[in-house]
């Protein structure tokens, strides 16, 4: 039987390998923290490497996911369909092993990790994720959604603010089920830490409210075996494990030094290492008998077996709940969902409402509540102007978990990466306000949802310089640009409450893109639908003329009003044929196929106008070089809205001088 040095030299040597086999790679990080990962996997994490995605799996997350090659050694070695093969592709193009962890790529990752500090950021949202789903579906004979969150994090994690953030959080709501290891190795690519990061790491998070382990000695199976135990027993607190451990542990030349942080050791370095840890094998050799004590295979079906037999049982005592769990775990929406949003299209249409589209929102919020119990709602200290909470929503608190709406405090890059990792649990459709303006700080995560395609809601409002008197600081200008630029992310930017609904409705049916929802402060008058179903598409003929048009204005959510009345002066005053075009989502629109959009935007008609209270560039796609945008190329001003929009031209009487012009 191997020793368990011997089954952490697994993780070592296939690490140091596959970075050398690539020229490229950290082999630092898998060997310090080999020793703590062997006795997690084999003595403690549930999974099944048969079925990666068993719902009540044990979720495990790479923070510091520069040290990819441990969990693709752990994944490898356990029995997941990852080869040696793939290990040997460590970094390729195509590859299953790429340099950061990647959701989707490899099976058993359960995230995208890479930028530092996001992955305990996921990790707090999939711990909240279990607690919520827990207290929507356990029952005291049924313990049915019962699993623990691991977090592997570095001093990098530790120095990212939206550490802060998020672990601040897991405190605040008592989060038991979470466990992290904070790689305390002293080393980052600049060099010993203490020149720059020399927190008391254990007193913050004891701040926090977490119940702190320290220090252990990383390298020691022992030690790392009984802090595990003593995390599992505590029941009202996150848990922190400070381990020290030694960067490039067995490297005699190396360890202990940033020069095993982010490159191969060199193969004169690796032979050095060999020999200290009396590894006689060749690159990528690993004995039958260690592959036999990592294989749990079996140990992770019997794990599945035993708990599909609760729930089995759970079924038939409480079949109503057992249908819902399984409804919402499999991302489908209830049956009442499509004639909820469709009586709620018919409400607007009937009752016409002049309202900010930030309210609208409010109003679809309202309506789909009800029948969404997995709807989880909540704003980065700005509930009160995002609103998004609807009427019956109902907040959580660190003392009851029964409601579906979270005060996440000034917190914007945290809440979007808390919602990342709600997503990734399963069984909730989450969103979170802020000003659009302060998507910046949330940039990253944003970044992250697009990468993985995962369904998060992220709701914008004041999304112009008509949010008036806060003044440039908070007037977004290039920011429905940056997000527009960024793939697989869906941006919708309504105009009423109409559109307003069929954003809500596309945003919740994706389950493969994130979607933004750009919301005004102002008040807005409801347009006239001819039919509602073109809106899906993206982008739309909202009015036009009898004959074929000589000018088209296209606009986007609080600047269509300005095209249609613009439109109207065109049509009776100067006897020009105009087309309004409405476009809330630009990406929608070039989804489209070449028929529909050319029936839209006629390549002929070259006398376009675009409009929209914000940076101009993404337009000229449009209007080409022989239209016009009515935008912006500056910051905006303190003042009311009306008078900025009428300083910086973005006016209906320009709209009208810009058409006649062309």
């Amino acid at each position: 039987m191997p020793t368990r040095r011997e089954l952490a030299n697994c993780i070592r040597f296939l690490a140091i390998d596959a970075v050398q086999k690539a020229n490229s790679g950290h082999p630092g990080m898998p060997m310090g923290m080999a020793d703590i990962a062997e006795v997690l996997w084999n003595d403690f994490l549930k999974h099944s490497p048969a079925h990666p995605n068993w719902f009540n799996r044990d979720r495990f997350i790479l923070s510091n996911g520069h040290g990819s090659m441990l969990q693709y050694a752990l994944l490898h070695l356990t029995g997941y369909d990852l080869s040696l093969d793939d290990l040997k592709h460590f970094r390729q193009l195509h590859s299953k092993t790429p340099g950061h962890p990647e959701y989707g790529i490899t099976p058993g990752v359960e995230t995208t990790t890479g930028p530092l500090g996001q992955g305990i950021a996921h990790g707090v949202g999939l711990a909240l994720a279990e607690k919520l789903l827990a207290q929507h579906f356990n029952q005291k004979d049924f313990n049915l959604i019962d699993h623990h969150t691991y977090v592997f994090m570095g001093d990098g994690c530790m120095m990212e603010g939206i550490s802060h953030e998020v672990c601040s959080l897991a405190g605040t709501w008592k989060l038991n089920k979470l466990i992290a290891f904070w790689d305390d190795n002293g080393i980052s690519i600049d060099g010993h830490t203490n020149g720059w990061f020399r927190d008391n790491t254990p007193e913050r998070f004891r701040a926090y409210g977490w119940h702190v382990i320290e220090p252990i000695d990383g390298n020691d199976p022992e030690q790392i075996k009984l802090a595990i135990l003593e995390a599992h027993s505590i029941r009202d607190k996150p848990v922190l494990i400070c381990c020290k451990t030694i960067i490039g542990f067995g490297s005699p030349n190396k360890s202990g030094s940033h020069d095993v942080h982010g490159s191969p050791l060199g193969d004169a370095e690796v032979k050095a290492v060999r020999e200290t840890l009396q590894w006689n094998f060749a690159p990528f050799e690993i004995p039958k008998e260690y592959y036999s004590a990592w294989d749990a295979k079996e140990k992770g079906l019997k794990l599945e077996k035993t708990w599909q037999d609760l729930f089995t049982n759970y079924s038939k005592k409480y079949p109503e709940l057992a249908q819902e769990f399984t409804r919402r775990i499999n991302h489908q929406l209830p049956t009442t969902f499509h004639q909820t949003v469709e009586d709620t299209l018919a409400k607007f249409s009937a009752t016409p409402e002049n309202i900010a589209s930030r309210k609208a929102s409010q109003n679809c919020i309202n309506a789909l509540l009800p029948i969404l119990p997995e709807f989880l709602g909540g704003s980065a200290d700005l509930t009160g102007s995002n609103l998004t909470q609807g009427k019956t929503a109902k907040t959580i608190t660190p003392e009851d978990f029964s409601g579906n709406y979270i005060h996440y405090g000034v917190r914007e890059f945290g809440m979007s990466a808390i919602m990342c990792g709600i997503t990734l649990h399963g069984g909730f459709i989450p969103f979170g306000g802020t000003f659009l303006t302060f998507c910046d700080y949330a940039r990253n995560a944003v970044r992250l949802a697009a990468l993985m395609k995962i369904r998060v809601i992220f709701v914008y409002s004041h999304d112009s310089i008509g949010l008036g008197e806060d003044g440039p600081t908070h007037q977004p200008v290039e920011h429905i640009g940056m997000l527009r630029l960024t793939p697989d992310l869906s941006l919708w930017r309504p105009c009423d409450p109409i559109e307003t609904m069929i954003a809500w409705q596309t945003a919740i049916e994706n389950i493969h893109k994130p979607t933004c929802l750009l919301l005004s402060r102002q008040n807005l008058p409801q347009q006239d639908h001819k039919d509602i179903n073109q809106i899906k598409k993206g982008g739309y003929i909202l009015s036009d003329s009898e004959k074929s048009p000589e000018i088209i204005l296209i606009a986007t959510g609080s600047e269509v009003y300005l095209a249609t009345e613009a439109a109207k002066i065109l049509r009776e005053s100067h006897h020009k044929f105009v087309r309004v075009v409405s476009m809330p989502s630009v990406d929608v629109f070039l989804s489209q196929d070449k028929e529909y959009q050319e029936k839209v935007l006629p390549q002929n008609i070259k006398a376009r106008i675009a409009i929209e209270a914000g940076s101009k560039d993404i337009w000229y796609k449009f209007v080409g070089f022989e239209g016009k945008i009515i935008g912006m190329d500056t910051f905006g001003e303190s003042a009311p809205a009306p008078e900025i929009y009428k300083a910086l031209g973005i006016t209906t009487e320009n709209i009208v001088k810009t058409a006649l012009s062309l």
